[in-house]
């Protein structure tokens, strides 16, 4: 059993004495985060951090499919027609964007104020907060109804919007807290990791459609349940995205303050070194000495840069900081239009007549049933499952093994080339996409074209993850200090969620103005071209420690020492050496 209350000499030190003493003490507890091997509580923290991302995937990708069964139980727009027979419902096109938007701008929302407030009140304080919104949020769209004053889409847009404040709360938490955790060799890797869970988020949303459409096939094909059934069907799809969420909140609960908060912002060094051993000790597994801080111990804090509006406004006066936060903010942007207007909207591009030619799925006016004939039903069935199933190719094809290629990649060639070589070849296959682009019911004369755009498309969705999605995640976690790096990261990533938003924007009111995708498709490419020149204001991060990404100087860090008195875990007095 260890105590933390020292020595009566070690008080009695003089002022400069102490703060040295301090800072050395500081520098040491860095460098131990910094070149400590891979470890369980590394294991642990990729899990934890992980899994929110997962949650946060698979809610917000699930509604590309629910939409559309949403449209066939609540829609009032007629469908296309399939011969003589006329295609479901879906739902209008200011529905769909309300649908589809709403989950970004609750993003923004909540990357700005959880980025701030784990600044001021700590990442631990903040964490599991978020996840509450989320699981909260979820399941109360899985319950949703409507009545006289209130309709159900517009229900489910409120909690959709909330859901999106949950989300966007996550992205500076789990980047920052894993980026201080994280060594410097392996840091890449692990954010990387913790990013990836969003691909098996996508993934399993697309697979859990597959299951619950067939399982629910004799009930959609009959003339009397089929409404009903889809209606089962968008609930539970929704719903299931609370079980990860339940899972991972506990361990988000009782992670551990980053000792670089508690150094740096709550000015405690001795408790901070403490807890790096506690945390990252034999094996990383809370392996050493256990810790008890006395509450009425005195305890030293540290004179130490803090945050104040006027220290951020020096902070990021100075260019070559603010260039940083200009670019990484800007690259989110770029990023996230190409990403969230395909992302979003792939049932739109990836059409059920254009997945048939090119060898996906069955066509949608085959017959089907005990009938054996062509109905509605056959037909909302049979687009359900051809609109899961490209999801699912372009989530394996796609999505996941770009992650995995930055995961192998990111820690070897850099931060900086990933995402100039991502935002070159984004540019290049949007463009060629928009080019050859055989429309939204192309015949069986554009069986090839058909197969190279998709073939393509998953290459595109490649790139974005084997590029500036990872990497516009990562960087914000890693350059700024430790008093901003969550409020930081928390603009950069609201800055991306504005990109979604105007996506969808672009996406819904140029299509409904008579333009084609080809145009859209275009102005994706255009503005993902901008991200090129957005990278060339980022550093290179690799192998570098935050502290000197910082770039602010770390001898002296610490400048003098306060003595604090505590009384029941409360301040009871307080003087400076």
């Amino acid at each position: 059993m260890q105590h933390n209350r020292d020595s009566d000499s070690d008080y009695s030190l003089e002022p400069n004495i102490a703060a040295i003493e301090l800072d050395k003490r500081r520098a040491d507890a860095l460098d131990q985060i910094d070149k400590a091997p891979f470890s369980r509580f590394h294991v642990k923290v990729l899990l934890v951090a992980g899994t929110g991302f997962f949650t946060d995937a698979y809610d917000v990708f699930a509604i590309n499919i629910a939409s559309i069964m949403l449209g066939n139980v609540y829609g009032n727009t007629a469908g296309g027609s399939f011969g003589r027979i006329n295609g479901p419902t879906t739902l209008s096109s200011n529905q769909e964007f309300g649908i589809k938007v709403a989950a970004p701008i609750g993003n923004l929302f909540g990357q700005l104020v959880f980025g701030w407030l784990a600044d001021v009140y700590g990442r631990k304080r903040m964490y599991g907060l978020e996840l509450m919104i989320i699981i909260t949020a979820t399941f109360v769209q899985a319950l949703a109804g409507s009545g006289p004053a209130l309709n159900i889409i517009a229900t489910l847009i409120i909690w959709r919007y909330i859901m999106g404040v949950g989300v966007g709360g996550d992205y500076p938490l789990s980047a920052v807290i894993t980026s201080e955790f994280a060594s410097t060799r392996i840091r890449g890797r692990l954010m990387t990791g913790v990013f990836a869970s969003q691909g098996w988020g996508n993934f399993v949303a697309s697979l859990v459609a597959m299951i619950v459409i067939p399982a629910f096939k004799d009930s959609i094909l009959s003339t009397t349940s089929d409404k009903h059934a889809l209606d089962q069907c968008w609930r539970i799809l929704i719903g299931c995205g609370c079980i990860p969420g339940v899972i991972a909140l506990y361990f988000r609960l009782t992670i551990p303050e980053t000792p670089r908060f508690t150094m740096d912002i709550d000015r405690d060094v001795r408790k901070a070194d403490h807890d790096i051993r506690h945390a990252l000790g034999a094996g990383g597994a809370s392996m050493a000495p256990t810790v008890w801080i006395d509450p009425e111990a005195v305890v030293q804090r540290a004179h130490a840069p803090r945050r104040s509006r006027s220290d951020f406004v020096a902070y990021f006066g100075d260019w070559r900081k603010l260039k940083l936060l200009i670019g990484a903010a800007y690259s989110w942007f770029a990023v996230d239009v190409a990403f969230y207007g395909i992302g979003l909207n792939s049932s739109k591009i990836l059409t059920p007549d254009l997945l048939v030619q090119a060898g996906i799925g069955t066509n949608v006016t085959s017959p089907i049933g005990a009938a054996g004939t062509t109905t509605t039903a056959s037909i909302t069935y049979l687009s359900l499952r051809n609109a899961a199933e490209g999801s699912l190719v372009v989530s394996v094809a796609g999505l996941l093994t770009g992650y995995y290629a930055s995961m192998l990649f990111i820690d070897r060639w850099g931060r900086k080339p990933i995402q100039f070589m991502g935002f070159c070849a984004l540019t290049v296959l949007l463009a060629v996409l928009a080019g050859i682009y055989p429309g939204q019911s192309p015949d069986s004369t554009q069986q090839s074209k058909a197969k190279a755009f998709v073939a393509l498309y998953c290459l595109a969705n490649f790139f974005v993850n084997f590029g500036p999605n990872v990497t516009s995640f990562i960087i914000p976690g890693e350059i700024f200090p430790t008093r901003y790096r969550s409020t930081a990261h928390g603009i950069c990533a609201a800055s991306g969620k504005l990109g979604a938003i105007v996506s969808q924007v672009i996406f819904f009111k140029v299509s409904d103005s008579g333009s084609t995708l080809k145009v859209i498709l275009g102005i994706f490419a255009a503005i993902s071209a901008t991200g090129i020149l957005s990278t060339l204001l980022i550093d290179e991060t690799k192998d570098k420690s935050l502290e000197e990404l910082s770039r602010e100087k770390q001898q002296g860090f610490i400048h003098g020492v306060t003595l604090v008195e505590m009384r029941h875990g409360l301040v009871h007095r307080q003087g400076s050496l």
